[in-house]
């Protein structure tokens, strides 16, 4: 799989390995969740920025780099994906499986909801 950090390729969606290794490398993670499942468990590092509130915090976003969208199993973070592309965010990547996936197979001492 093409990582994001890889040419500045930017592809649709990422596993959840790839997403951690381009983290590790730089990209941004945001977090589409809400506060309440930010509480349960999350990525040390993100940028946590609710789904309803993308559309009002757009110039928080890097426009240049890596920018991994995550949510819970990924149908949330692939919505916010798609707006974010249509407004001129080529460089946003679902991850896919979100953080149910990420806490099982890269940080298996998250809790999982």
């Amino acid at each position: 799989m093409v990582t994001c950090m890889e040419e500045n390729a930017y592809p649709l969606e990422v596993d959840v390995l790839t997403a951690e290794t381009d983290f590790k490398n730089g990209a941004i993670l945001l977090d589409v969740r809400e506060p309440l499942e930010l509480g349960i468990c999350k990525v040390e590092g993100s940028l946590d920025i609710p789904m309803g509130q993308i559309p009002g915090r757009l110039e928080e976003l890097p426009r240049e780099g890596c920018l991994l969208v995550l949510c819970h199993h990924g149908s949330r973070s692939g919505q916010v994906t798609y707006f974010l592309r249509n407004q001129g965010f080529d460089n946003a990547v679902n991850v896919a499986g979100g953080i149910d996936a990420w806490a099982n197979a890269v940080e298996p001492t998250l809790v999982r909801y």
